[in-house]
């Protein structure tokens, strides 16, 4: 490569890295942006509390993370909306939910991915297998801790340890740290100045929904970029740690996730890998369970736009979503007794869906969006 091409790969590195500091600056103020336009809606932790009686089941909050989270097609996007939300007043006991609703609602991309295959039986069974583990995981998940939650908080109260260690020194404390408030301060008033021409609520509702789509914006980009920057190394990453035993699988596949900033991207990398036979559903498994866990960088990322009272409160969603995945992970993969139920469920359907292949089509659909959404007006 001559020195001129050199200065210029350069060059378009550092301008992408450039990008990446900017839109993870725009996630920032976005979720801002989407906290204080719901604080304007709903006038405070009371307000919010009466928008969002309706999900005061469980249920339907965790139907609402998988349905927004199937429709927008990034787990990311949706638990930053729901830190920003938290700390807009939305009551924990139904954000939790939501935050495991987006687990399970991410998960729809490896599988689409997987449906690629579907000219070849045995690449597709293979592929949809390796993709639909991941599924099967998440349910398990939340079949577990889910009805733990409702019963004992027992990831609440966890999470709020962990926060309030964060908080309690006054040197310390996030409530008091307004280092993060001063560098989105700027970007977040002139959010508000260009609101401030509606009145009252409507201004707070353009917030939130400016909010969101700079979120969607923001995340889509992100993944683009770091995709470009970083998974070549992701890439080799995984072919290196799979195989290696599953503590190299679950700590590569949480790296990997971590540096591109979307657990989809990274199960996607996986399922052409099983589709070609390269890896059994069993070696990728582990490296699933590590992009749950990495995913949940970016709802603490988000909670660090958060300061004054609704800090704590924003920290703590963001924790419980960091230990869902790693207390499902210590669980579930753990014990020898569950760690094989998803793949034999994966493999099993991967089977029926190979024999027809609109079963793989109408599981996708079925699962992730009508479902959901008829179980959504049935409860409501």
């Amino acid at each position: 490569m001559s020195q001129t091409a050199e200065r210029v790969s350069t060059q378009t590195k550092v301008m992408k890295w450039i990008a990446i500091t900017a839109l993870i600056y725009l996630v920032l103020v976005a979720v801002g942006a989407v906290g204080d336009g719901f604080k304007l809606v709903s006038g405070g932790s009371e307000g919010a509390k009466a928008i969002f009686a309706f999900a005061d089941n469980p249920l339907v909050a965790l139907l609402l993370g998988v349905f927004a989270t199937a429709l927008v097609q990034s787990s990311s996007t949706v638990t930053s909306v729901i830190v920003g939300l938290v700390a807009g007043g939305l009551p924990l006991s139904v954000a939790i939910p939501m935050v495991m609703g987006a687990n399970i609602g991410t998960t729809i991309t490896n599988t689409l991915v997987s449906v690629g295959h579907i000219r070849s039986k045995e690449e597709f069974q293979r592929a949809f297998a390796a993709s639909t583990v991941h599924d099967f995981f998440n349910l398990m998940a939340v079949l577990i801790f889910l009805p733990l939650e409702v019963a004992f908080g027992v990831l609440e109260k966890a999470a709020r340890y962990l926060a309030d260690l964060f908080t309690m020194d006054a040197n310390l404390s996030m409530k008091d740290y307004n280092f993060m408030k001063s560098l989105t301060a700027p970007a977040l008033d002139v959010i508000k100045q260009i609101t401030s021409v509606l009145d009252g609520k409507w201004a707070g509702i353009a917030m939130i929904v400016l909010g969101i789509g700079l979120i969607l914006f923001a995340v889509t980009f992100l993944g683009k970029l770091l995709k470009q920057v970083m998974v070549g190394k992701a890439k080799a990453m995984l072919h290196g740690a799979i195989g290696k035993g599953p503590v190299a699988g679950i700590l590569s596949g949480t790296a990997v996730t971590v540096m591109v900033q979307s657990s989809s991207t990274t199960t996607s990398l996986m399922v052409p890998l099983a589709g070609s036979g390269v890896f059994s559903t069993r070696q990728i498994y582990p490296f699933t369970l590590g992009a749950n866990i990495g995913t949940t960088i970016t709802a603490l990322l988000a909670a660090t736009a958060i300061s004054g009272s609704a800090a704590e409160a924003a920290l703590t969603v963001a924790l419980v979503h960091v230990l869902f995945n790693v207390f499902a992970v210590l669980l579930i993969y753990g014990l020898p007794l569950l760690r094989d139920i998803p793949v034999h469920c994966a493999e099993a359907l991967a089977r029926a869906s190979a024999r027809n292949k609109g079963a793989a089509m109408a599981y996708v659909v079925g699962s992730f969006f009508v479902l959901p959404g008829a179980l959504l007006l049935a409860i409501r």
